[in-house]
């Protein structure tokens, strides 16, 4: 069953009196389960169109369609519901909270939805302990290093049971083994999880672990 659907998008930004053109016409489609890898030079409009397709930016034409619901011209209220409890966001720096420890920093999506503080407290705990991180449940992020810090931000993203995960260049930050360490977890929770994802990267050989590659360059997805 297709979960995600992007019909004849194009994005383009104002500059002053002129115009720049990052995506020309695309179409899209991710099923349920399905984790694909889009790969591209800098420039080439990855970051715009995962912002498009977690509907957290409006393309300047086209329809996105998320559980055959037509989200293009959704209100700000109901985008903001299918981000919190659909869609996972994995960024290339974590954006952890530096003032709250790890098993809060994963809680605290949870703790906007409809759950108790004990519920969310346990999932995340859980979480953290898939993800190799037990021991440091009550550390700050200050005291992570960078792999451990990308791991409490998948576990920030799983919180919510979210049916897409999409990542953006999550591994830039990282050396090699980390790197491949951080692309086979988040291919692992997807898998066990039966969740689909978008993953933007640079690597190609990471890449290539996912269902399909696919590439972006001069506005076009091949």
């Amino acid at each position: 069953m297709t979960l995600l659907r992007l019909e004849n998008i194009s994005k383009t930004f104002k500059q002053g009196e002129s115009s720049l053109g990052v995506l020309d016409d695309i179409t899209f489609t991710l099923e349920e389960g399905e984790i694909i890898a889009l790969v591209g030079p800098s420039g080439s409009g990855k970051s715009t169109f995962l912002s498009i397709a977690g509907l957290l930016e409006n393309p300047s034409s086209g329809k996105i369609y998320f559980n055959d619901r037509d989200c293009s011209k959704s209100s700000d209220r109901l985008r903001t519901k299918i981000r919190r409890e659909s869609l996972g966001f994995i960024y290339q720096f974590h954006h952890l909270l530096p003032e709250f420890t790890a098993l809060e920093n994963v809680m605290i999506p949870g703790m906007l939805l409809d759950k108790s503080e004990n519920e969310v407290k346990e999932e995340a705990i859980i979480l953290l302990d898939s993800l190799g991180l037990k021991e440091r449940l009550n550390s700050m992020p200050s005291e992570l290093s960078g792999g451990e810090q990308q791991r409490v931000a998948i576990a920030r993203s799983l919180i919510n049971k979210p049916q897409l995960i999409l990542a953006d260049e999550p591994t830039g930050n990282l050396d090699n083994a980390n790197a491949e360490k951080v692309i086979n977890i988040i291919i692992k929770q997807a898998r066990e999880r039966k969740l689909s994802a978008i993953i933007v990267t640079h690597n190609v050989e990471l890449a290539g672990k996912t269902d399909k590659v696919m590439t972006i360059r001069d506005g076009k997805i091949f």
